[in-house]
C-alpha cells in the first residue's frame, strides 16, 4: 500500500520548489537585465528602455578588440583541450593499470589543482612562469590552465578504464599489437564517451578559468573572461551599454561552445559509466 503525504511533506516540497523558482527566476532576470541593456539607448527610472539600438555591440568590438580577443580564447580553449587529453588519457591509463609505490599519494598531487582555490596556487605559478619567460605569452596562458585541467582528465578517465576488461588488452597483444597500437585501435574506441565527456568539461572550465589567466596573461594573451573584467575595473568612464554588450558576447561564445561540444557527447554518460564502474 503506497503511503501518501503528510502535511509537512507536502509543504517541504513546496518549499523546495519555490526556492528552485525563486531562485530561476532572479538568474533570468539578471541576464535578461544585461541582456536589454545592452540593447538600449537610455535606461532609468522606467520599467524598459527609452529605445534600442545595436551601436553599443560595434562600440564594444571597436573598443575592446573584441575581434582578437575571440581569436585568442579560441586558440587557448582548443590548445587546453588537445593537449590535456594527449597527456591525460595515457596517464589515466597508466593510473588505472599500473600499480607502484606511491600511487596514493600521485592521486592527491592530481587531488590539490582542483580543491584548492586557483588564485592560491595562482600566484606562485605565475612568478615561476614570469621567471622562465613564458607568463605574459599565449602560451603562459595554456601552461597555467593545463595545471588543473590535465589532472581532471586523469581522474576522470580511470572509472572508464578501469571499466574496460583487461582480458581485451591481453587478447589484442596475442595478436601482435604492441602498446601504442592496442591503445590507440582498441582501448580509444571504448573510451572515445569518456574522453569527449572529460574534454567537453575542460572546454567549459577553460572559458570560465579566470584567476590563472588573468595572472599569466599579456596585453596580446587575454582571453574573454579577462578582457571582461578589465572593461568593467578598468579606469575611465564607459558607457554601462558597452560593457553589457560585451558581456552578452561573452555568453553567446560560451554557449556556442557548449552546443557544439553537445553535439558529439552526452554529459550524462560521465555520470552513468562511473557508477557501473
Amino acid at each position: 500500500m503506497i503511503r501518501s503525504q503528510t502535511a509537512a511533506e507536502r509543504l517541504w516540497v513546496w518549499a523546495v520548489w519555490l526556492l528552485v523558482a525563486f531562485f530561476i527566476v532572479n538568474l533570468l532576470g539578471l541576464i535578461a537585465t544585461v541582456v536589454v541593456n545592452s540593447f538600449s539607448t537610455r535606461w532609468f527610472t522606467t520599467w524598459l528602455p527609452v529605445g534600442f539600438t545595436t551601436r553599443w555591440y560595434a562600440a564594444a568590438w571597436d573598443e575592446f578588440q573584441l575581434g582578437d580577443v575571440l581569436i585568442t580564447t579560441f586558440e587557448v580553449v582548443g590548445a587546453v583541450v588537445v593537449i590535456s587529453g594527449l597527456l591525460g588519457v595515457p596517464a589515466a591509463y597508466a593510473m588505472a593499470r599500473r600499480e607502484f609505490r606511491g600511487k596514493r599519494f600521485v592521486m592527491l598531487l592530481f587531488l590539490l589543482p582542483m580543491v584548492v582555490p586557483p588564485i592560491t596556487f595562482g600566484i606562485p605559478l605565475a612568478t615561476v612562469l614570469y621567471k622562465v619567460g613564458a607568463a605574459g605569452s599565449i602560451w603562459g596562458v595554456i601552461l597555467a590552465n593545463l595545471v588543473p585541467t590535465v589532472p581532471f582528465v586523469i581522474l576522470v578517465m580511470i572509472p572508464f578504464i578501469q571499466q574496460i576488461d583487461p582480458r581485451m588488452e591481453a587478447a589484442a597483444r596475442v595478436f601482435g599489437a604492441g602498446t601504442f597500437r592496442m591503445f590507440t585501435n582498441v582501448l580509444v574506441p571504448l573510451l572515445t564517451p569518456g574522453i569527449l565527456a572529460a574534454l567537453l568539461l575542460v572546454l567549459v572550465r577553460t572559458i570560465a578559468m579566470f584567476e590563472l589567466t588573468f595572472f599569466t596573461a599579456g596585453p596580446t594573451s587575454q582571453t574573454l573572461v579577462v578582457a571582461l573584467y578589465a572593461a568593467v575595473s578598468a579606469a575611465g568612464v564607459r558607457a554601462g551599454q558597452s560593457v553589457d554588450a560585451m558581456a552578452v558576447v561573452y555568453m553567446i561564445t560560451t554557449l556556442a561552445w557548449l552546443l557544439l561540444a553537445l553535439r558529439f557527447v552526452n554529459p550524462t554518460q560521465i555520470v552513468t559509466r562511473a557508477k557501473r564502474a
